[in-house]
């Protein structure tokens, strides 16, 4: 844990506190370049927590998470699986956008460890805070970060575990909806199907 991060933490700090306080977040480098922090947001007891790796070029000009084309492929699942997007609680990994210049666009570039290790106690906090049911990790980087480096979504995707701090709590992963976005066009369906498969699971979890 970042000893940094962890200072800026009280304690007794609520989600909207902790969210102003990670406005002012410098933990890494990645604050010079993204726009802004990129909180996480929803439901603030929720049930199902879900986890990306970290904001895209909307989020960081918007300043909301899973608020471009892959939150929307994510809200469309959702639909699909049974479970209101307004109940639920979304958020990063990492709440700075890490991209570089490719012509006039900010391509995604992903974060290293050191930005991981850096960010990891705002989710930590969040999670304590929401304490949800399931944690969803959206993507290999999530999951890592949550269940370790050895994980594999691709061998390892829709398993429940138990949540590996205490709480109680399981966690989940499955894909990133940016990876099915960038899916060649006939396989796209597949993997929308199978991601909408993986979201119902964790439905049908919390209904016993």
């Amino acid at each position: 844990m970042s000893e940094t991060v962890a200072e800026m933490i009280p304690a007794t700090a609520d989600l909207s506190q902790l969210r102003e306080i990670a406005a002012g977040c410098t933990a890494c480098g990645l604050y010079k370049t993204g726009t802004q922090t990129v909180f996480g947001e929803g439901a603030p007891r929720a049930q199902i927590l879900f986890v990306g790796e970290q904001p895209g070029d909307k989020e960081d000009l918007a300043g909301r998470p899973f608020v471009g084309p892959a939150g929307r492929l994510l809200d469309g699942a959702l639909e699909e699986a049974g479970i209101d997007r307004t109940t639920v609680y979304v958020t990063n990994v990492v709440k700075h956008f890490k991209w570089e210049p490719r012509g006039k666009r900010r391509i995604h570039k992903k974060p290293n460890a050191a930005e991981i290790t850096a960010c990891k106690p705002w989710l930590e906090a969040e999670i304590d805070r929401v304490d949800p049911q399931v944690v969803v990790a959206l993507g290999a980087t999530a999951a890592q970060a949550l269940l370790g480096r050895s994980f594999r979504v691709s061998k390892q995707r829709g398993q429940f575990v138990e949540w590996p701090a205490p709480g109680g709590r399981l966690v989940t992963a499955t894909v990133h909806p940016s990876s099915i976005l960038r899916a060649p066009d006939d396989e796209r369906d597949a993997q929308l199907t199978e991601f909408t498969r993986d979201l119902t699971l964790v439905a049908k979890e919390l209904e016993g």
